[in-house]
């Protein structure tokens, strides 16, 4: 393999993983094929640092919202995870973005997409797997500096189960994110263009989806029975009102709302769950078309 065909930083991990790959045309199980890309897409990202620099970020935020709801001498749980959510409400679907962004368009101009599609895998295979192996980064990154606050908390006998439900709804809004992230790096030609596309989908996402959507029933535009369409047409959105629903002192305004509205924990655990799916399942449908 020439220096053309592999990504800048492989670090030679891709000759080794690529044999692993089915040598049997495409009769491989559709499990060892995905595993196998994920793999190989779990350690360019080890070597990448990305897997480190993620956990660096959540822990410093982590073990910053602790530090500060720990003045006074008593660490305030329920402050904490109010703070944790809306800080991650903003930096979470930000940072996930932005690390998903060249998954397929990046790897296409490297001249790596063209390696990958050569081997006897289908493409949505490869689509999912590349996924499924950043996924992993970024739900360890998660768990780990996330847990690293966790464990402050647990030593001042203040970790709660709201903390903890804070922490499963990042690893799902996180992979919702992502997810969308594929689906923008698989229609953009350049990298460029895809770095765009999702710091504007951050920007309606995190900033202006529930500005508009808050302004349609102030207005009697809309009625207050579209406030869950609203929230489920957001996985920022969804993810926020997740990881709240175990706070017990998140009363009034929205969450008097929200209320009876129906939007119980399975219903937006599946939300997220959809939000994952249709965006990785449509990658693999439209990178078929991708001329590498």
């Amino acid at each position: 393999m020439t220096d053309s065909e592999s990504p800048e930083t492989d670090g030679g991990v891709a000759d080794e993983t690529a044999v692993r790959l089915p040598t049997r045309g495409r009769d491989g199980s559709a499990l060892q094929q995905v595993g196998t890309v994920t793999r190989l897409e779990y350690a360019l990202s080890i070597r990448n640092r990305w897997a480190f620099a993620l956990t660096g970020l959540f822990a410093s935020l982590a073990v910053l919202v602790v530090a500060l709801g720990g003045q006074g001498g008593v660490v305030r749980s329920d402050a904490v995870v109010v703070s944790l959510v809306e800080l991650s409400a903003l930096l979470l679907p930000l940072v996930a973005l932005v690390y998903g962004y060249d998954a397929i368009v990046g790897n296409d101009e490297a001249g790596w997409l063209g390696v990958l599609f050569a081997l006897p895998v289908p493409r949505s295979r490869v689509v999912v797997g590349t996924y499924v192996g950043r996924l992993a980064v970024f739900a360890g990154a998660v768990v780990a500096g996330f847990g690293i606050g966790g464990l402050w908390l647990a030593s001042t006998g203040r970790l709660t189960a709201a903390y903890l439900g804070l922490v499963g709804a990042a690893v799902l809004g996180g992979g919702a994110f992502l997810a969308l992230s594929l689906l923008v790096s698989t229609l953009a030609a350049e990298k460029t263009h895809a770095l765009g596309g999702t710091l504007l989908l951050w920007v309606w996402l995190a900033l202006v989806h529930d500005l508009v959507s808050v302004g349609l029933i102030a207005a009697d535009v809309v009625g207050p029975d579209w406030l869950p369409v609203f929230v489920l047409a957001n996985p920022v959105t969804v993810f926020r009102v997740l990881a709240l629903q175990a706070v017990p002192t998140v009363t009034g305004g929205m969450a008097d709302v929200l209320v009876g509205s129906g939007l119980t924990t399975p219903v937006l655990v599946g939300a997220l769950v959809v939000w994952i799916v249709s965006p990785v399942w449509l990658s693999s449908r439209l990178v078929a078309r991708r001329s590498v």
